[in-house]
């Protein structure tokens, strides 16, 4: 069984990560999205809250499963008996920061890849941050984010306009 981790932030999860996710879970047999906490992003939406959102976005995809951990991905990726893990790339500068990430988790579990996907032209532009900034702006954010989860963000972000 090929088993595969989607590792990220999802502050919210966009259009663009579930593009990834449809994409990915036609490939293997087993997709894992893994919330997981970035140091350097202070988020809008708590890990709980997070990985509720991912869950409602993804119930369509029978082999997509929602997790989260707080290991280093390659020993994360280890437990659940991963041997891929899923990146989306938008840009070169993305490709830079990932093979090197790559690399990394290669060193710590040797029988772990990387697999990149090339966002889809008309995602490249979009990420979490520019769905929270428009979403303070209360843009209509039906072209960005998956719909179930549209009034869960209007609702998080209408007291900081």
């Amino acid at each position: 069984m090929k088993i595969a981790v989607y590792p990220g932030s999802f502050d919210p999860i966009t259009l663009g990560h579930l593009d990834i996710v449809q994409r990915a879970a036609a490939i293997v047999d087993k997709l894992i999205i893994c919330v997981m906490v970035n140091a350097e992003k202070a988020p809008l939406f708590d890990l709980t809250d997070r990985m509720r959102l991912v869950e409602r976005a993804t119930a369509k995809f029978d082999n997509v499963v929602t997790d989260t951990s707080d290991l280093l991905l390659a020993e994360y990726a280890r437990q659940v008996d991963a041997n891929v893990i899923v990146k989306g790339l938008r840009a070169m500068s993305d490709y830079e920061k990932e093979c090197q990430m790559a690399l990394i988790n290669k060193k710590i579990n040797p029988d772990l890849d990387t697999f990149f996907l090339a966002a889809s032209e008309k995602y490249t532009y979009l990420s979490s941050s520019i769905v929270k900034e428009m979403a303070r702006y209360g843009v209509d954010l039906a072209e960005f984010v998956p719909q179930e989860i549209i009034a869960d963000i209007t609702k998080k972000t209408a007291h900081r306009r």
